[in-house]
């Protein structure tokens, strides 16, 4: 390896995306070789030893999964509470692989899976904006002037206005059924804009996220990215984050 940047050194042991190693080094907490280093541009080599508040990484081969989550499982490594998580329906070689974004537990469909902090913070930071796409059902009729509502914005929270671009699949007097795209990551964004209206969320499915679709999983069933759709999504956002 010849030399890199201290916070590319950092993110590619996949503890941290670039700009938070680059706020670990500012606080001081990050030494080469035994040195305290506090310098952003400071570059290192495959000889360099690096810690972090005192522990030695490593850079790791960069991993990308993609993963059909079924309900009843929350999106986290470890809970408190003893539920289950997506982690029990994963091999132990790929508990180091942390999900981009969440779904709650009633939800099912698409989640992402890498060890890669800078992609994480590519596809989830709030100032670049990633679509993600959902199949909604709700148990009633929902109207066209409701989903131009979502579309203007809800405020679902004091001081958190929603949006959703929504479109009609099919509809009877006792359900709804929609596609809905997010570009936000509000936690339970959609079920609280259709709790707005007095409805409730039946069944709520994400089938892509960026350019990475759910095609070809079963749920609880997960299978690596190949290479040149991970190009193809790093395209992806570079194309939509210079029009942020």
């Amino acid at each position: 390896m010849s030399s890199t940047r201290l916070n590319k050194y950092i993110a590619s042991s996949g503890l941290c995306s670039r700009r938070k190693a680059d706020e670990l080094i500012e606080q001081g907490v990050v030494s080469v070789n035994g040195k305290k280093v506090t310098e952003l541009g400071f570059l290192v080599g495959e000889k360099d030893k690096v810690f972090v508040n005192q522990k030695l990484i490593r850079p790791v081969r960069h991993e990308y999964y993609k993963f059909y989550k079924p309900a009843g499982y929350i999106t986290t490594c470890d809970d408190e509470k003893g539920r289950k998580t997506i982690y029990d329906l994963l091999p132990e070689s790929m508990y180091n692989l942390k999900p981009v974004g969440r779904l709650d537990k009633d939800s099912t469909g698409l989640l992402l899976l890498t060890n890669d902090g800078d992609l994480i913070n590519e596809l989830t930071h709030p100032s670049v904006k990633v679509p993600k796409v959902y199949i909604v059902s709700v148990d009633a009729r929902m109207h066209p002037h409701e989903f131009e509502q979502m579309a203007k914005g809800i405020e679902i929270e004091p001081g958190k206005i929603a949006y959703a671009d929504v479109t009609l699949l099919e509809a009877d007097n006792k359900h709804t059924m929609m596609q809905i795209v997010l570009y936000q990551g509000m936690n339970r964004q959609i079920r609280k804009m259709i709790e707005y209206f007095g409805y409730e969320v039946k069944s709520l499915k994400r089938i892509q996220h960026a350019t990475i679709q759910i095609d070809g999983l079963r749920r609880g069933e997960f299978k690596p990215i190949k290479p040149q759709q991970i190009k193809e999504l790093r395209n992806f956002l570079n194309r939509i984050s210079k029009n942020a």
